[in-house]
């Protein structure tokens, strides 16, 4: 599988479901937490040119937010972005 990346905040609903729909289907990610953390923040809205969270990669592709993956989900698209 490509490696995995979610930037998101504690208290985000949209990351909590992000997470739970990549959880479901044993996905493994790295979460980068940008609440508290400026630099963090800054890095996300210089990768993916959004200021929310999740912002979600998958290998060198900016899939977007939550709506988005959950969008590539439901079109049958998410499984083949995740594979190598």
């Amino acid at each position: 599988m490509k490696p995995v990346e979610i930037y998101c905040s504690a208290v985000c609903p949209y990351c909590v479901k992000a997470k739970r729909l990549l959880d479901e289907k044993g996905v493994r990610y790295t979460e980068y937490r940008v609440d508290g953390d400026a630099q963090l923040a800054a890095r996300c809205r210089e990768r993916s040119g959004r200021a929310t969270v999740p912002q979600i990669f998958i290998g060198d592709t900016h899939v977007g937010g939550c709506d988005d993956l959950h969008d590539l989900e439901r079109a049958g698209k998410l499984d083949s972005l995740l594979r190598d």
